[in-house]
């Protein structure tokens, strides 16, 4: 039986990529704690410093296996919340993962799928990619990828795609704001690369701690303590061994030291 993950590292660059291509990546408990534990281990190495997302075969993620939903459906209340849970502790995981993420799209991604996108921090696909949001035509909803979802589309269209369940494809994907960029499927891993590469000249701590900037700024009501709390951060920033790093190399006119020749 192969394992339904693979983690490959390419130097400072892991790879984890669902590895059940028979069943188009769905999701199962074995590939959510699969998926969960490959990213916190990825968290705590000081030697990762950008995580891509894939899925091996014809298709990135088609949501929830369907035996994997059968013993759902037969299980008690409290079965099946312990289970969001385990899914809800990916999500959360991947979208407050401290180190950059990217999320290579292509095939089906549908539910579950959906929510591991937008929780990447970049999300590029292919136009034959397909999205839905699917859960309302079995009388469910996508609850626990909700938050991550919603913040990547908006609420406006998360109201649309939540009710009707429709597909969608990688145009639209992009112009809602899931993807960020659609290519053609020969150019996919020269774009990813590419978002590599730009992510590994920038300053490991400033391109790990954007996304939580990003999400302060976006919920931070409070102007005066929004203010104090920016200054704060780029002043540490500045006299930080990093910040003086980065300086430094551009008055110097140089390259810094955490860009590998």
């Amino acid at each position: 039986m192969s394992h339904p993950l693979l983690s490959l590292r390419e130097g400072p660059v892991c790879r984890l990529r669902m590895n059940r291509p028979d069943l188009h990546n769905a999701f199962d408990a074995m590939l959510i704690a699969a998926l969960t534990g490959a990213l916190e281990a990825a968290s705590r190495d000081d030697h990762v410093r950008v995580v891509v997302l894939e899925g091996e075969g014809a298709s990135f993620s088609a949501g929830a296996d369907l035996n994997w939903m059968r013993g759902m459906a037969a299980a008690s209340e409290e079965a099946n919340r312990d289970d969001a849970l385990a899914l809800a502790r990916l999500m959360r995981t991947l979208d407050e993962l401290p180190k950059p993420t990217i999320a290579r799209v292509h095939g089906a991604a549908f539910g579950g799928g959906v929510g591991l996108v937008a929780c990447c921090d970049i999300a590029i696909g292919t136009p034959e990619a397909r999205f839905g949001l699917t859960e309302s035509k079995l009388g469910l909803l996508p609850a626990v990828i909700s938050p991550y979802v919603i913040e990547a589309i908006g609420a406006r269209q998360a109201r649309r795609w939540f009710a009707t369940a429709e597909m969608f494809d990688a145009a639209e994907a992009r112009r809602i704001g899931l993807l960020h960029d659609v290519v053609d499927a020969a150019s996919l891993d020269a774009a990813v690369q590419r978002q590599v590469d730009f992510l590994l000249k920038a300053g490991p701590v400033a391109a790990a701690s954007a996304k939580r900037l990003v999400r302060r700024v976006a919920h931070e009501t409070n102007r005066d303590q929004l203010d104090a709390d920016n200054a704060t951060l780029i002043a540490r920033l500045r006299v930080s061994p990093e910040g003086q790093e980065g300086l430094t190399a551009f008055l110097d006119k140089r390259k810094p030291a955490w860009i590998q020749s």
